[in-house]
């Protein structure tokens, strides 16, 4: 008899800890020893046992690889993979892999894109404030309303959501310019209405709205710093939905008080939850959200799938099999 595989599963608590990672559990074949903790240290005997990390923004150190002698695979149910010492891992031989080719986020991320766009653009949120404060705020608000329509959209990164938010901006009769490391097809960008690549600093100085769809990295931390920042119009918003560190989120509240910018929709944050001392918290125009973008209740469910079937394929392949996804 085929001993059975060791699968712990790091849900970490501010994406629903033991609730979500239980139902995430009864997905696994039989055969298969599912152990759900909210932090990676929480049993040292299911990590010292385990085959597979299976996290859900939870971090996976050095320390938690070095105490993980069985590890083969850290598998992120998420896009992103920035919680992971991806390095560490690479030096053990642990493979980590995130759910990109499955797309899973991709629609939700890009519905959340739009939602912060518009309530900036038609001033939804303190539009709703003064109403329901019997205030009838038309007058006021009317010279700062404005339309998507014939707008230029610059998308950082035209990866899986990307294109999705490129594809919504197609509807809306928007200009799509994007940058990122390699240029699409012309077949491609044609789908997009004839999107065109350009240097990010072109994008930045040229875009209405600059939407965030890069991983995180060292080389993209603080991709938005005050500086590039700075390369943006009065008129333009920011839009961030991907990872909060690819902004200095500091030196964006900067720039909103002192009228640099028009605003900025963020759904991310560095770190999460943000700490009541955040500048940005009380920048002003800006909507913000609880990085509500991918955890639709369908988006769960897509997710859940594709990282347990990345898991279960591989332990099914044995040694040699190569998961989806591979990012180290």
């Amino acid at each position: 008899m085929t001993a059975p595989k060791n699968v712990l599963a790091v849900i970490a608590p501010h994406v629903g800890g033991r609730a979500i990672g239980a139902g995430l559990a009864t997905l696994f074949p039989e055969g298969t020893h599912v152990t759900v903790v909210e932090a990676a240290r929480e049993d040292p005997a299911a990590l010292r046992a385990a085959h597979v990390v299976i996290t859900a923004l939870a971090p996976v150190t050095a320390e938690h690889l070095a105490a993980a002698p069985e590890l083969e695979l850290v598998q992120c149910a998420s896009h992103g993979f920035d919680y992971v010492d991806v390095d560490a891992a690479r030096e053990r031989g642990v493979r980590v892999c995130n759910i990109g080719s499955s797309g899973a986020e991709a629609q939700n991320v890009a519905e959340q894109t739009f939602a912060l766009m518009l309530a900036l653009a038609k001033q939804l949120i303190p539009a709703h404030t003064a109403l329901v404060e019997a205030d009838w705020a038309l007058p006021r608000l009317q010279h700062s309303l404005t339309e998507l329509c014939g707008k230029t959209l610059g998308i950082v990164g035209l990866g899986q959501i990307g294109r999705q938010v490129a594809r919504r901006a197609v509807a809306f009769d928007m200009d799509v310019i994007y940058a990122g490391r390699h240029r699409l097809a012309p077949e491609t960008e044609a789908e997009f209405g004839g999107a065109r690549h350009v240097p990010l600093d072109e994008l930045l100085s040229t875009s209405d709205y600059v939407s965030l769809h890069t991983p995180l990295t060292d080389e993209t931390r603080h991709l938005l710093n005050a500086e590039r920042l700075g390369l943006l119009k009065p008129t333009a918003f920011v839009i961030n939905t991907a990872r909060g560190a690819l902004i200095d989120q500091d030196a964006l509240a900067d720039a909103l008080e002192k009228g640099a910018l028009a605003g900025a929709g963020i759904d991310v944050f560095d770190p999460e939850p943000p700490t009541p001392a955040l500048h940005l918290l009380r920048a002003p125009n800006v909507v913000l959200s609880p990085h509500v973008g991918g955890v639709t209740r369908e988006t769960l469910v897509r997710i859940a799938l594709a990282a347990v079937q990345n898991v279960t394929d591989f332990l099914a392949g044995g040694s040699g099999a190569t998961p989806r996804d591979v990012v180290n």
